[in-house]
C-alpha cells in the first residue's frame, strides 16, 4: 500500500476515538478495543517479525485491558491498571520468545519491537481517562483537531525535512485556535498539546519513510492507528498537570 494510506487510516481512527468520547462510556470501550486490536494485529506486520499471530494477541489484549480498566476504574486513578497491563504484556512477549527457542530469527528485533508495541497500545487508554477527567472533554477535542492537522500535513508527499517542522507548527497553531473556538482552555496548555501531539505523529511518519518494502493492509492500519492511539496518555497528563 502507499505510504499516504497510513495517514488516512490514522484520520479515521482519530475521528472514531474523539467521537466516542462524546457518546458514552460503552462507545469509548468499544472503540478502544477496536483500536487495540488494530495495533495488535498490524504492529508485528509492520515490524516484519515472526510469530505474528501470537504477538498480535499479546499486544492487542494488553491494550484492550488497559482501555477497559481506564473506563471503569474510579477517579482519580483512571490509569492505575495501565502499568500492570504493560508489565504483563512485556513479560508475555519474553515468554513467547522463550517458547520459540534459541537460534530463532529476529529474536532481538521481535522482543524490543513488540515490547514497544505493548507500551504504545496501553498508553491509548489515556484518551478514555482524559474524557473522564472532571467530565470535561474539551481538551480531547483540542488534541484531536491538532492531531488531525498533523496527520493531514503528513499525507503531503514532501520530504521529511519540510513536513516534520510544518506538521509541528501547524498542530501547535491549531491547538490554541481550537481552544479559543470550542472551549475556554488557556493558550499555553492548548499550544503545548498541539506541539507535543504533532511532534509524536510526525516522528512516526519518519519511521514509515525509513522502512523498506511495501506495506500490506494490516501493517498500514496498525501503523496508522498506533501513534494516534498512543498520544492519548500525553493528552491526559498535560490536561491533568496544566489545567486541573
Amino acid at each position: 500500500m502507499k505510504s499516504w494510506s497510513i495517514g488516512v487510516f490514522g484520520l479515521v481512527a482519530l475521528t472514531a476515538i474523539v467521537a466516542s468520547t462524546f457518546v458514552s462510556r460503552e462507545a469509548m470501550v468499544g472503540v478502544g478495543i477496536a483500536a487495540s486490536a488494530a495495533v495488535g494485529i498490524g504492529w508485528p506486520h509492520f515490524l516484519g517479525v515472526p510469530a505474528k499471530k501470537t504477538l498480535a494477541a499479546v499486544i492487542g489484549l494488553a491494550g484492550a485491558g488497559s482501555a477497559v480498566t481506564a473506563a471503569y476504574l474510579p477517579a482519580p486513578g483512571f490509569l492505575e491498571g495501565t502499568p500492570a497491563f504493560i508489565a504483563v504484556g512485556v513479560m508475555a512477549v519474553f515468554v513467547v520468545q522463550l517458547v520459540r527457542g534459541t537460534g530463532q530469527a529476529q529474536r532481538l528485533e521481535s522482543t524490543l519491537g513488540c515490547c514497544a508495541g505493548v507500551l504504545l497500545n496501553c498508553l491509548g487508554a489515556g484518551w478514555i481517562a482524559g474524557a473522564r477527567f472532571n467530565g470535561v472533554k474539551e481538551m480531547v477535542l483540542v488534541a484531536g483537531l491538532s492531531a488531525a492537522v498533523a496527520l493531514m500535513v503528513g499525507i503531503i508527499r514532501w520530504p521529511d525535512r519540510i513536513v516534520a517542522p510544518l506538521g509541528v507548527v501547524m498542530a501547535g497553531l491549531m491547538g490554541p485556535l481550537a481552544g479559543l473556538v470550542f472551549s475556554d482552555i488557556a493558550v499555553l496548555p492548548a499550544a503545548l498539546v498541539g506541539v507535543v501531539v504533532g511532534s509524536v505523529l510526525v516522528s512516526f511518519r519518519r519511521m514509515t519513510t525509513l522502512r523498506r518494502g511495501r506495506l500490506n493492509i494490516p501493517a498500514a492500519v496498525g501503523m496508522g492507528v498506533a501513534p494516534v492511539w498512543a498520544v492519548g496518555a500525553l493528552v491526559y497528563f498535560i490536561d491533568k498537570l496544566l489545567i486541573y
